[in-house]
């Protein structure tokens, strides 16, 4: 798929050019506007999935998770953890993107950000009032038909606490969901087959109003971007030297392996038995990591927490939507609420970020540009995705005074500890 995204991409670039630069300004107003219906139709196929997505994934999430007492002192401290390192990553991006404004390097006519901001409605100034009418839904239904995603998410959320409470009365529900939730995630594969379209149509219609100029804007958005994993990866790893002490640099020759695998697939889930393997070969306890990993890879994506903020305040400048801190505050909330859930899902940075731009009246048309580069970042993401829930499980382990083995010797990967009994096996 990135394949054909980046020669979509070229292929965008040739034709925009070639009319930018060999055609009159009436017909680069016309091919502009036939070639974002590509993008358009794009757009309304990833939108037409997030509300069932979010109710599907999200109630799954939750029950799976319990009732309370089952959680417990440990899943307690995890959560601790995930919110705290999700609420950092997400105001890492949001600093940043503040800082080095990536989506000025964009330059559209006044004519193209006056329709693509009244597309997707007038900006709202955030009220308590309209707070409370964004947050809870008078109606279920209305909210999905309205793709009202924070009002999904709370109901959700109540249905899910619900679900674990009532047990085995809630099974059926559950394991319908969870059906309906794999189907669901089998047509985000489908749509993201649309995708190269959708980039060709953006980047040709760009590039045929503004020329060459727009390749500014990814060069400025990847370093930043770079930047920011830096940032984040050096705020994670003082954290951890500083709870782990010694044993962080041999938990980090642990991670090496599953961290390189994430990197060069793009996949944080794929390293998912590595990881596994890698933690409790480095004194882990079984039980812990069979706990906490998994909720980590469903509410504890770094790299990705960080992408959203970042990716949904590029777009607002490209579009000169104007931002005030109190809003932009309130977006990373809704980003931190958005984000649980559906962590898992491919491409689930990319689809947060479409529901919550939607919500703020940004230009949903923004997402398409941000496709070519993509593949770039969630290489960054994945990785860091990876390191974050490494720590996490390490860090909870240390916390409940589980962790085997910290002063060890290192052993070779399939190596068998010296010290593990009969009974222990």
């Amino acid at each position: 798929m990135t394949g054909w995204i980046l020669i979509a991409m070229s292929l965008g670039v040739v034709c925009g050019y070639i009319v930018h630069e060999k055609t009159s300004p009436g017909f680069i107003a016309t091919f502009s506007g036939n070639a974002k219906l590509l993008t358009k139709i794009f757009l309304f196929m990833v939108q037409m999935i997030i509300a069932p997505l979010v109710f599907a994934t999200l109630v799954v999430g939750i029950a799976k998770l319990g009732s309370l007492k089952m959680v417990g002192r440990v899943g307690g401290k995890a959560f601790i953890w995930f919110l705290s390192a999700s609420f950092v990553s997400l105001l890492i991006g949001l600093l940043l993107v503040n800082f080095f404004h990536p989506g000025a390097a964009v330059i559209l006519s006044t004519k193209e950000i006056d329709q693509a901001r009244s597309a997707s409605g007038a900006m709202q100034e955030f009220s308590l009032d309209s707070f409370v009418d964004h947050v809870f839904p008078k109606s279920v239904i209305e909210a999905m038909s309205n793709n009202a995603i924070l009002q999904i998410v709370v109901f959700s959320i109540f249905f899910g606490v619900a679900c674990a409470s009532v047990g085995e009365h809630a099974k059926p529900i559950i394991k319908l969901l969870s059906s309906i939730s794999h189907v669901i995630l089998k047509m985000v594969g489908y749509v993201m087959i649309f995708a190269p379209f959708g980039v060709f149509g953006s980047v040709a219609s760009i590039i045929a109003s503004s020329g060459l100029e727009v390749f500014h804007f990814y060069g400025k958005y990847l370093l930043s971007f770079i930047l920011g994993i830096v940032i984040l990866w050096a705020i994670l790893l003082v954290v951890a030297y500083i709870i782990l002490r010694s044993s962080a640099t041999r938990l980090l020759k642990r991670l090496a392996e599953p961290l390189l695998v994430a990197f060069s697939t793009t996949s944080s889930e794929a390293v998912f038995p590595v990881l596994t393997r890698e933690l409790e070969a480095f004194g882990c306890k079984e039980e812990v990591v069979a706990f906490i990993l998994p909720l980590g890879y469903s509410f504890n994506l770094d790299g990705s927490m960080m992408y959203m903020t970042f990716a949904s305040l590029a777009i607002a400048q490209i579009y000169h939507v104007q931002m005030n801190f109190g809003t932009q505050i309130t977006m990373l909330l809704v980003l931190m609420l958005m984000s649980k859930g559906i962590a898992g899902v491919p491409r689930a940075a990319l689809v947060v970020v479409t529901a919550t731009i939607g919500m703020f009246k940004i230009p949903l048309e923004g997402i398409a540009l941000l496709l070519p580069v993509d593949h770039f970042c969630d290489m960054l993401r994945s990785m860091t995705n990876v390191l974050g829930n490494g720590l996490a499980t390490t860090v909870v382990t240390k916390w409940e005074g589980e962790l085997k083995h910290e002063h060890a010797p290192e052993f070779g990967h399939h190596q068998v500890q010296p010290d593990v009994s009969k009974s222990q096996i």
